[in-house]
């Protein structure tokens, strides 16, 4: 909303600052930041009273959380996506359609996760909406987004995939880019949906996911740099910087209320909306390999619970002593904070290991 003040700049110039999106982007970040610091407890309070009970937490994980964490609210996503959302509209530029794909997967992502918030609430049980029905709406929405990415960039690299490290190896999928995209939506979505299970577990790799793929939708869609980076230029996408900065934002409001002991739980709501705009960030920066090096630890923790049932199913015995992989820690006898920050730990290092891409080439 605030881009169109650039158009007036030839009669005032000092709106010509409206253009340039890294202004924009840490306008982004502090909107969505002061927007969850002033809501959010407004926000809690209405979750704690409407919830009572707060998040059933699930019977067969870490004994310690049936103590430590019953009553808390959960819903939490609804902070950070109206975070969010608010401050794109404010910042991002509306013309921009890798913006408007970018907000629409994030907030039906959200929109399915909340109905799974609802249902586990209402219900008070861990079993909320039906694994099928919600990979199928996933799936179809990452569907819709991946083709529309697709019309509006550029052929023949609108449906190529690029290799990290390799300045000029392209892989052409064809029609089969669609699939392919949706598949890292729907992936990377309950992946970070696997990762939410600690306080401040999920929210600070997330963040610095975003943070990593705001620089990558810059410099990808900036001619100059991506020339001098040797990395492929797709217009339009320096605009998703924006979003990541108000992801980050958010990010850090919701960090404030989440860390431990946390006041709230992000849930699904906020869990599968994150996960999906990273994802549909990816596929739009043609970054979709850099992702699972940025966000390996959603990755890691994805693994293990595959490894984990597909072992017991086939041979009746466990991999780890619990999955996802962070309670297999806890159960080790590592105490929920060295869990987190460890992680936390890993998750930077991924993340400069994601940005070395663009310049090793």
């Amino acid at each position: 909303m605030l881009y169109w003040l650039a158009e007036l700049a030839g009669d005032l110039s000092v709106l010509n600052i409206f253009r340039y999106i890294t202004f924009r982007t840490g306008g982004a970040l502090l909107t969505a930041l002061l927007f969850v610091f002033l809501f959010g407890p407004q926000i809690i309070r209405s979750l704690r009273v409407r919830q009572g009970k707060g998040q059933p937490i699930r019977t067969d994980g870490p004994e310690g959380h049936l103590l430590k964490k019953q009553g808390t609210p959960t819903m939490g996503g609804l902070m950070i996506l109206s975070g969010v959302t608010f401050s794109t509209l404010l910042w991002g530029n509306l013309h921009n359609t890798y913006v408007w794909v970018v907000l629409t997967v994030t907030l039906v992502y959200g929109a399915v996760g909340l109905y799974d918030d609802y249902l586990k609430v209402t219900r008070q049980s861990a079993a909320g909406f039906r694994g099928r029905i919600k990979i199928v709406i996933e799936t179809a929405i990452a569907l819709i987004a991946t083709w529309v990415i697709a019309s509006v960039g550029e052929a023949p690299l609108s449906t190529a995939l690029t290799i990290p490290f390799f300045k000029n190896v392209l892989i052409h999928l064809g029609w089969f880019f669609v699939p392919f995209g949706a598949f890292i939506i729907v992936g990377a979505g309950n992946a970070v949906n696997l990762t939410d299970g600690l306080d401040g577990l999920a929210i600070v790799p997330v963040m610095i996911a975003a943070a990593t793929f705001g620089f990558i939708a810059y410099f990808v869609g900036n001619a100059l740099f991506s020339e001098y980076l040797q990395i492929h230029f797709v217009q339009g996408t320096g605009e998703l910087a924006v979003i990541c900065g108000a992801l980050v934002g958010a990010g850090l409001g919701f960090l404030w209320f989440n860390a431990p002991p946390a006041q709230i739980f992000m849930g699904d709501t906020g869990s599968l909306a994150l996960g999906g705009a990273l994802g549909t960030i990816a596929v739009a920066t043609k970054h979709e390999l850099v992702l699972a090096i940025v966000g390996g630890l959603f990755v890691l923790e994805a693994v293990s619970v595959i490894v984990q049932v597909a072992s017991f199913r086939l041979t009746g015995k466990r991999v780890f002593r619990m999955a996802p992989l962070h309670h297999h820690f806890e159960e080790k006898g590592w105490a929920e904070s060295t869990v987190v920050i460890r992680f936390w730990i890993i998750a930077v290092v991924l993340a400069l290991a994601g940005l070395a891409t663009l310049k090793l080439r």
